[in-house]
């Protein structure tokens, strides 16, 4: 990824004046931007290092700087595979979710399709976001490693975070076990068991049995649903043409919220409530 696509996407991830200077200074050449930055201590060598000579590495440095997020160190080291994980619609169907979801405690969360994990490490810096716990499962092996970079940090705080592969119509949503393996010996050390609060599925395009996914969640459990009306990718089996139409294929008990977010190539749809 070039790096004034990392820096958009920064942007919007990042609610930092900092970020925004640096954006302009790069991309737009914006001289106001550039000399505020100037301004800024124990910032020039690397922010002329970035205008300059387009210096990656003075990019990391900047950003760790500023940011102190677990969301830079993983994407320095895997952004070149990251691909559409960090696309403005995803940021912002994830910004949009934890707008939604803030204030409730969710508990132990279950991310069905977790993906990379970025979510997951978006609701742990939320200080607004309350959960205790978050299990993300996929199914594409290749996800599991670069889920726990992103999340490291709560991985290592007793497994407040674990990444599992795993289809999401071989769960056991009223209780799943799992062993935790330790990579200094390769043996097994000991059973962990989690009982989910919250289930969270955001890429319910993607689920071709999805009825019987859904048929899979107990009933009172606290689900977050998310899918879109963008039919022409061969992946998504599962779209919607309204929130309507995905009512009826997701039917709640109580619904907190129902909405739409349009963005530039689809409209995402959103579902939160009580199964």
């Amino acid at each position: 990824m070039e790096i004034h696509e990392l820096l958009d996407r920064f942007e919007l991830i990042y609610n930092s004046q900092f970020i925004s200077n640096l954006r302009r200074s790069y991309i737009d050449k914006d001289l106001h931007s550039i000399f505020k930055l100037l301004d800024e201590s124990g910032y020039n060598q690397d922010f002329k290092k970035l205008i300059l000579f387009d210096d990656y590495y003075a990019l990391w440095r900047l950003l760790e700087k500023e940011t102190k997020s677990a969301l830079i160190p993983a994407i320095k080291k895997h952004h070149n595979i990251l691909g559409d994980a960090l696309s403005q619609g995803q940021i912002k169907s994830k910004q949009w979710l934890l707008n939604k979801i803030k204030g409730i405690n969710l508990g132990t969360v279950f991310i069905c399709a977790g993906w990379y994990g970025i979510l997951a490490t978006m609701m742990f810096e939320d200080e607004n976001v309350y959960v205790d716990k978050i299990r993300s499962f996929d199914i594409d092996d290749n996800c599991c490693n670069i889920a726990e970079d992103f999340n490291k940090y709560w991985a290592q705080d007793n497994w407040k975070f674990k990444a599992l592969t795993q289809n999401i119509l071989d769960i056991n949503y009223t209780e799943l076990s799992w062993t935790f393996w330790s990579k200094k010996n390769n043996r097994q050390s000991y059973p962990i068991t989690d009982k989910p609060n919250t289930i969270i599925n955001t890429s319910c395009e993607h689920i071709e049995k999805f009825t019987d996914w859904f048929n899979l969640i107990p009933k009172g459990k606290l689900v977050a649903l998310q899918t879109n009306d963008y039919f022409d990718l061969p992946e998504h089996v599962n779209c919607v043409k309204d929130i309507n139409e995905f009512k009826q294929q997701a039917p709640l008990n109580s619904i907190i919220y129902e909405g739409e977010l349009v963005l530039e190539k689809y409209t995402r749809f959103m579902l939160i409530g009580y199964v």
